[in-house]
């Protein structure tokens, strides 16, 4: 158990740097939405070059931090695994979950993009680009406040923070317009 430290350290530092990735991957993709666009001439080089950065961003960052967080996670499991009988990792384990399908249907964007296939708004990026900012609050509560958390407050604190995220969203909106 000496290395056990050395573990959750590593699981911090790859979900952090997962999390960096999921948080940046969607604002490429307005980027990319809003420049196509755009005329033929500024459609083709900043697609492009919007390209080439969500290419680096998704394979160098987003999915081998995505593997080693997982990794690292799953590891600390094994090392403890009194946890899995707990409400808050149960709970967690739920929103990981929810974080690993965001990020295999954003892959799947990511690939239709790669192809010059555009099937969503920038609107709709915005608010996906939101998904990562509910999980990550909910699992940072859940893993600092433990069996302590309140769940009827857990729950409408959460609710209350996609309703400001939305209201913030449609205020950006009209401020941009």
């Amino acid at each position: 158990m000496e290395y056990y430290n050395i573990i959750k350290s590593l699981h911090i530092i790859f979900v952090v740097t997962w999390f960096a990735g999921l948080f940046y991957i969607p604002r490429l993709f307005i980027y990319y939405i809003e420049a196509s666009e755009k005329k033929e001439s500024e459609k083709e080089i900043l697609t492009n070059q919007l390209s080439i950065m969500m290419n680096r961003l998704w394979f160098i960052i987003s999915w081998p931090s995505a593997i080693l967080a997982l990794l690292f996670g799953t590891w600390l499991l094994i090392l403890v695994p009194s946890w899995l009988y707990e409400n808050w990792m149960i709970a967690k384990l739920i929103f990981v979950l929810g974080l690993i399908l965001y990020h295999i249907k954003t892959h799947f964007i990511f690939k239709e993009l790669q192809l010059g296939v555009v099937k969503y708004s920038s609107d709709f990026m915005r608010i996906w680009n939101e998904v990562t900012s509910v999980i990550l609050v909910s699992v940072v509560f859940l893993v600092v406040l433990k069996n302590t958390v309140n769940w009827t407050k857990f729950t409408a604190g959460t609710i209350v923070f996609i309703i400001l995220i939305l209201v913030l969203i449609k205020l950006y909106k009209r401020i941009r317009n």
